[in-house]
C-alpha cells in the first residue's frame, strides 16, 4: 500500500511549475502587447458604367467631390471624349435588342429598378444627408425616386394606346400613325435633385424602347454613379443606360454633335450651352429637347424621344 502511494507522488506535478503549452516568456507578451490599432475602413471607389461595367476614364483624370461644408468626400471619374464614344457604342449595340423587346418586359425590369433602389434606400440617403440635404428632405428625394420609376414602368405599355392613332383619309386605305423608340439619347442631367433629376430622365427614355448615354450633375454625381449599382444589379441588359461623371464644359458638345446620337436632352439655363446644343445637334438633324428645370413625371416625356410612322394600308383587295 505503501508502495503506490509513493508512486503516485513520484508521478504528481507540483502546483507550481509552469506548463510547455503556456511558457513564462509567451504570458509575458500577451501581458504587454498593445491595443489593437482601429481599422481602416474600405474606401468607395467611384468609377463609369458603360456597357454593363464599371471602367476607370481612359483619360486617368478625375475630379475632387466636397460636402456641405467643403470637405472632400470622393474623387470622381472626369470622363473624356472617347469615354463618351465608347458609351454610344455600346447603346448603339444594346438598342436592336431593347427596343424590340415586349413593352411588357420593360415595364417589368424597370419595376425590377424601383425594387433595387427600394432595398439600397438608406445608402442614397445617407448620400444626399452628406451632400446637404436634411435626413427628411433626403428621404423625400429617393421615395419619388422610386416612385418616378414605378411610374414609368406602368406606362411602358399605354403610352401606345395614347399617343398612336387611326387616321381618317380621302382615299381606300387605312392609315396608322404609331411611336418608334429615336434610338440612342444622349442626356446631360439637372444639376439640382442629384438623384430625382437623374432618375427622371432616364426612366423615360428607356420606358419608350431607347437606349442612353448620361453625364451625372458636375455638382454632385454621387447619387447617379451610385445609381448604376442598381441598374447593374437589376436586369438593365449591358448597354441600355451608360452613366458619365464629368465636367459639362467639357463634354456638352461632343453630347451634341456625335453623329451616330438621335436625340439630345440638355437640362440647365446656360443659354450659351443651349445654343452650343442646337448648333451641333443640327449637323445631323438630331432631336433636342431643352429643359430649363427638371419636369415632373408625365407620359409626354417618353413622347420627347418617340418617332411617328404612318402606315397606309389599302382597304379590300
Amino acid at each position: 500500500m505503501d508502495k503506490n502511494i509513493k508512486t503516485e507522488e513520484r508521478f504528481a506535478q507540483p502546483a507550481n511549475v509552469e506548463t510547455a503549452s503556456a511558457p513564462k516568456t509567451a504570458k509575458s507578451k500577451l501581458r504587454t502587447s498593445p491595443a489593437s490599432a482601429p481599422r481602416l475602413g474600405v474606401e468607395k471607389t467611384y468609377k463609369l458604367y458603360i456597357n454593363g461595367k464599371f471602367p476607370r476614364t481612359e483619360s486617368g483624370r478625375y475630379f475632387a467631390v466636397t460636402d456641405a461644408k467643403g470637405r472632400i468626400v470622393a474623387n470622381m471619374c472626369r470622363a473624356s471624349r472617347k469615354d463618351f464614344r465608347e458609351a454610344v457604342v455600346a447603346a448603339r449595340a444594346a438598342f436592336s435588342g431593347w427596343s424590340s423587346a415586349s413593352a411588357y418586359l420593360r415595364g417589368q425590369i424597370l419595376y425590377r429598378v424601383a425594387e433595387m433602389l427600394e432595398g439600397r434606400s438608406e445608402q442614397f440617403v445617407g448620400e444626399l444627408t452628406t451632400m446637404g440635404l436634411s435626413k427628411r428632405a433626403a428621404a423625400q428625394e429617393v421615395t419619388a425616386a422610386i416612385d418616378c420609376i414605378v411610374y414609368y414602368a406602368g406606362w411602358t405599355d399605354k403610352y401606345q394606346q395614347i399617343f398612336s392613332s387611326v387616321n381618317p383619309v380621302a382615299s381606300s386605305h387605312f392609315n396608322f400613325s404609331i411611336l418608334e423608340p429615336t434610338g440612342v439619347v444622349s442626356t446631360i442631367a439637372p444639376q439640382e435633385k442629384c438623384l430625382l433629376g437623374f432618375v427622371s430622365e432616364i426612366a423615360p427614355i428607356i420606358a419608350g424602347g431607347n437606349t442612353a448615354v448620361a453625364l451625372a450633375s458636375e455638382e454632385n454625381p454621387l447619387c447617379a454613379v451610385s445609381f448604376a449599382e442598381v441598374l447593374h444589379s437589376s436586369d438593365v441588359p449591358p448597354g441600355v443606360v451608360n452613366i458619365l461623371s464629368g465636367f459639362r464644359d467639357e463634354l456638352t458638345e461632343q453630347f451634341a454633335s456625335h453623329m451616330d446620337v438621335n436625340a439630345v436632352i440638355y437640362n440647365g439655363e446656360d443659354m450659351n450651352a443651349i445654343k452650343l446644343v442646337q448648333e451641333q445637334a443640327a449637323n445631323n438633324i438630331k432631336r433636342v429637347i431643352i429643359r430649363k428645370k427638371p419636369a415632373a413625371p408625365d407620359p409626354y416625356q417618353i413622347m420627347d424621344v418617340q418617332e411617328t410612322k404612318t402606315t397606309w394600308h389599302p382597304i379590300g383587295g
